[in-house]
């Protein structure tokens, strides 16, 4: 389909191919061609001079970052966060309440570990995910309800709340990419769209080693990754490096690549976003043999502990906005318990039982590593997929499935200097409506950019020319977390 090749074939996807498509970097010529193509985040001179310009006239940048940890399937709210012990079985679930750091305040059993320190969380319990839905998982992740590729030809032109920041805050340190995720498919994140290329998201899983699992989380017993940082055989840093030899280079060049002014971007900038290729920063926030086996085996070695480690690794080394796509399978999402016979998705004891202790460990490991190291403050982690599921159990003839439910569902924020341990809004009886403090995509957006400064009046142009604002909806950040 077209926005599988539309972003198959980014610039940086492309950067180093195995195999002879979209850009390939063989020469450098065509290593001048990628920097102005983007790198799809690491080469962004507009970015390195505004960061400079606010520099010279003293302005401090922000070192505030976002890890979002993306539940991708959609996680069923009342067997996480909203639980309905009261109600009949087929409503309530199969898993108990239990109690936790927060007096009154129930969670589901088997998130043990955020129960005994929700104190430094907010679960917001009415989340109004209208028209969300997932392949593409965009709504959410854009706080903007027309970015439903499924109902909206234009949907996936709407760039991701971190494509945003990408371009309004940038990255945290000029040898970082601001934007990263970890993806198990395209579909699964959202892009820069409107931005253009350059503001899509770093592919992280093409730059650390990590385990591979097969599509219903069987540990395959070999690794990815790790290979985007190979220069090819015909190029070497002493090329690459050679001031002379690029402005030459970009001289013969600047007639057939600068029909629409992008040459005129490869200044000191655009050399400096050559020089985040050839430096070690990145390399090494990348690289986890960096990190103490203590730390290693304290988050554990299963792939979504791994990015967890590798995430806070980003953000330590200057990443803005990273996203943990959790997920096996390439499809729907891993979190999509329909429990469908014969279905790879189990249902509610089949398939989310065996998540919840691992998204329990990686979260709380996450949360209480950032806060030892002092970065809690100013890294904000937000637990959300792109809906919750129904009331009642059974949907779709399984025995406890639960199908997509875009009326309500949760999330868990932690971080960012925020005032937490709280609970934010409520839904029914049954937890199938809202029931108080209704929080919309545009609240959710809103607030995040108001942790990372990007003003909430700024706007974009689409492809009419026409300006549309960064927050939807007349979203607002929440005030309790302020």
């Amino acid at each position: 389909m077209s926005h599988s090749l539309q972003h198959g074939d980014h610039a940086f996807n492309s950067y180093l191919p195995l195999a002879r498509e979209g850009l390939t970097v063989l020469s450098r010529r065509n290593m001048l061609k990628a920097g102005m193509a983007g790198l799809a985040g690491l080469s962004l001179p507009t970015l390195l001079r505004r960061r400079a310009d606010a520099a010279a006239v003293g302005q401090a940048m922000s070192h505030k970052s976002v890890i979002l940890l993306w539940m991708t399937g959609g996680p069923s709210h009342i067997d996480t966060w909203d639980p309905k012990p009261d109600r009949p079985f087929n409503n309530r679930g199969p898993f108990a309440p239990i109690s936790t750091a927060l007096p009154g305040v129930q969670i589901c059993e088997h998130l043990p570990k955020q129960a005994a320190m929700l104190d430094k969380f907010t679960v917001i319990r009415s989340v109004d995910c209208a028209k969300s839905s997932h392949q593409p998982n965009q709504v959410m992740q854009t706080g903007n309800r027309l970015a439903a590729p499924r109902t909206n030809p234009k949907g996936d032109r709407y760039p991701a709340i971190g494509s945003i920041v990408a371009k309004h805050h940038g990255a945290n340190h000029p040898s970082m990419p601001p934007y990263v995720t970890f993806h198990k498919h395209f579909s699964h994140v959202a892009w820069g769209g409107y931005l253009g290329k350059q503001y899509d998201p770093f592919n992280g899983n093409q730059a650390a080693v990590l385990p591979e699992y097969d599509l219903v989380g069987k540990q395959l017993g070999r690794t990815t990754g790790a290979n985007i940082f190979q220069l090819p055989s015909t190029l070497n840093q002493d090329r690459l490096t050679d001031r002379h030899s690029l402005m030459e280079d970009l001289d013969r060049l600047r007639s057939g690549l600068d029909q629409q002014g992008t040459m005129g971007a490869l200044d000191q900038y655009g050399q400096q976003a050559l020089d985040m290729l050839l430096g070690e920063r990145a390399q090494q926030a990348f690289d986890l043999s960096r990190e103490p086996d203590s730390e290693r085996e304290r988050y554990g070695d299963h792939l979504w502990c791994q990015q967890a480690l590798l995430a806070r690794r980003l953000v330590e080394a200057g990443v803005s906005f990273v996203t943990l796509d959790l997920s096996y399978h390439t499809a729907s999402g891993t979190w999509d318990n329909h429990g469908i016979p014969g279905g790879v998705y189990g249902g509610i004891s089949k398939g989310l039982k065996p998540l919840l202790p691992l998204f329990d460990h990686l979260l709380t490991t996450l949360v209480s590593d950032l806060e030892e190291r002092g970065l809690l403050d100013e890294v904000l982690v937000i637990a959300m997929g792109e809906f919750g599921r129904t009331p009642n159990m059974g949907t779709q003839e399984s025995v406890d499935g639960r199908n997509h439910w875009p009326v309500v569902m949760s999330m868990s924020l932690a971080g960012g200097g925020l005032r937490h341990g709280q609970v934010i809004g409520a839904t029914d009886q049954q937890g199938g409506a809202i029931a108080e403090r209704p929080v919309t995509p545009g609240d959710l957006a809103a607030t995040i950019y108001r942790h990372m400064g990007v003003p909430l009046d700024g706007t974009y142009i689409d492809d009419r020319g026409r300006p549309n604002f960064f927050v939807e909806e007349n979203g607002r950040p929440l005030p309790e977390l302020f």
